[in-house]
C-alpha cells in the first residue's frame, strides 16, 4: 500500500505553510516522517493511504506491523473461455500480492456450467478473482484489477451502460463483493497479450484441468 504525507511547517515570524509529499511505500513514508518530527518545526503530521484514510506516525508504526501479517499490494489477472456446445465456462484468475517481506502468485481456475455467451464467462472469472480474495483475507485495500475485457471493466467503471439482464446481475454481485471486502478497485483494461496466465487456466478447466497453486516468487 501508498502513503503521502501530509504537515505544516512552522515558519519565521510564525507564518506557516502546508507541504504534501508524493505516493510512498510504508516504510520510506515513516522514515520521512520521523525525519520531519526531529525538526522541531513541523505540527500536524499526518499519513493518508489510497483509501484515504488518515494515520498518525505512532498509529502508522503499528500499521505496518499488521501488513506484515496480511496480504497486501494485490494486482488480480482474470479471463473466461467459453465452450459453446456445452455452455460451459472456464474462469481463471492469478493473483500477485506481498505478505511481509515476500512476493507470493496465487493461480487458480474454475468450471462453471450453464452459461450464455463468452461475455458472462468474463464476468463470472472476475467475481471468482474477488472471491479467492475474500479466502485470502483481504480487506480494505487498494486492488488492481486487470483483464482483456474491456466491456467489463468499463461497465464496471460505469463509463459503459450494459443492457443484458444476465450479465447485469453479474455486474450486481461483483460489485457486491467489492463493497463485502472494502476493497478499491482500479480497473485496467490490457491487451490479451498480457493476459496469458489467467487465459490458459481457463483454457485448462474447459480440458477439465484443475489447478489451485500458490507458490512465493524468488
Amino acid at each position: 500500500m501508498k502513503f503521502k504525507l501530509e504537515w505544516k511547517f512552522n515558519g519565521k515570524e510564525n507564518k506557516t505553510a502546508l507541504f504534501t509529499s508524493e505516493w510512498l511505500d510504508s516504510e520510506t513514508a515513516i522514515s520521512v516522517g520521523e525525519e520531519l518530527e526531529k525538526l522541531g518545526k513541523v505540527k500536524e503530521l499526518r499519513f493518508y493511504d489510497e483509501m484515504l484514510t488518515s494515520w498518525t506516525l505512532k498509529e502508522m508504526r503499528k500499521l505496518t506491523k499488521e501488513i506484515e501479517t496480511e496480504p497486501h499490494d494485490i494486482i488480480i489477472y482474470f479471463d473466461g473461455g467459453f465452450n459453446k456446445e456445452t455452455n460451459e465456462a472456464g474462469l481463471g484468475a492469478v493473483i500477485y500480492f506481498k505478505q511481509g517481506k515476500k512476493k507470493y502468485r496465487l493461480r487458480a481456475n474454475e468450471l462453471i456450467s450453464e452459461m450464455e455467451t463468452n461475455n458472462e464467462a468474463e464476468y463470472a472469472a472476475l467475481h471468482f478473482a474477488l472471491t479467492l480474495l475474500e479466502e485470502l483475507g483481504v480487506h480494505h485495500l487498494p486492488c488492481e484489477i486487470k483483464g482483456d475485457s474491456q466491456g467489463v471493466l468499463k461497465q464496471l467503471e460505469g463509463e459503459w451502460p450494459c443492457y443484458e439482464d444476465h450479465l447485469n446481475r453479474w455486474l450486481d454481485r461483483i460489485e457486491a463483493k467489492i463493497e463485502k471486502l472494502g476493497i478499491k478497485p482500479r480497473f485496467i483494461p490490457i491487451p490479451r497479450t498480457e493476459n496469458k496466465e489467467a487465459d490458459k487456466l481457463a483454457g485448462q478447466a474447459l480440458e477439465g484441468k484443475m489447478i489451485m497453486s500458490k507458490m512465493q516468487i524468488i
